[in-house]
């Protein structure tokens, strides 16, 4: 398994305007405390790994909203190096799963075949994700500057709107086991997409079993930006 690193020049770093997290339709979908969460990425590369190539169709393509604009500077460098080395801890921890170190944050990929998975129309968190999660839950807790972005989907067997609801309980399961975990709830958004975002063909048994994935993308906080402004003497 190996890290994908995307980098062009001097990596970015952004934050999120307090009023457009209480705006935005995708953070309708978020509790109260969740709605308080800051998330900050370069959008576009962020939204690309975590749903593809279908931002805006459907579903919850507001998220876009949720990951806002960025500011430049030396201080990207900063945090980039700190999100290089959580990208590679949770590669020693989970070798199983799918890790993107994308601009400022970090993609990681559950389907399946690589540690947190569900049975068919099931949404609890069985032992063996258990234990991957708790895994997780150790880097997160190493690294506690950061925000997590929890998104849910299936694959296009079944009904839409079942389909969301599923993307739904399987997103928050996730979550919840996060929380019950000592991960603050502040930390933490939620969002899900049912089928409407597909990565792979929903034609064949492999491409659905890669569908039915939970992302989670780790990002810098407003405290990790400021502390790397500092830093850099920004």
């Amino acid at each position: 398994m190996k890290t994908i690193i995307k980098k062009t020049g001097i990596l970015l770093f952004t934050l999120l305007v307090a009023i457009s997290l209480t705006n935005c339709k995708a953070i309708q979908n978020a509790n109260n405390k969740q709605k308080g969460a800051v998330i900050g990425a370069t959008g576009g590369a962020i939204l690309g790994a975590i749903i593809g190539n279908n931002v805006g169709k459907g579903g919850n393509g507001e998220l876009g909203a949720v990951i806002g604009g960025v500011v430049g500077g030396g201080a990207g460098v900063l945090i980039g190096n700190k999100m290089d080395k959580q990208a590679q801890k949770i590669e020693q921890e989970i070798p199983g799963a799918q890790v993107e170190r994308v601009d400022d944050g970090i993609v990681v990929t559950f389907d399946e075949t690589s540690g947190v998975y569900f049975a068919t129309n099931k949404f609890d968190i069985n032992a063996a994700s258990q234990a991957t999660l708790k895994k997780l839950i150790a880097v997160f807790k190493e690294y506690p500057d950061t925000n997590l972005l929890v998104v849910g989907h299936t694959d296009s067997q079944g009904s839409d709107e079942y389909n969301m609801t599923l993307s739904k309980n399987r997103a928050y399961a996730v979550t919840n086991y996060l929380t019950a975990n000592g991960i603050s709830s502040g930390r933490l958004t939620t969002n899900w997409f049912g089928e409407s975002q597909p990565v792979h063909d929903n034609a064949t048994a492999e491409g659905r079993a890669k569908n039915r994935r939970v992302n989670i993308a780790i990002l810098p906080n407003e405290k990790m930006i400021e502390d790397a402004k500092k830093q850099a003497g920004n």
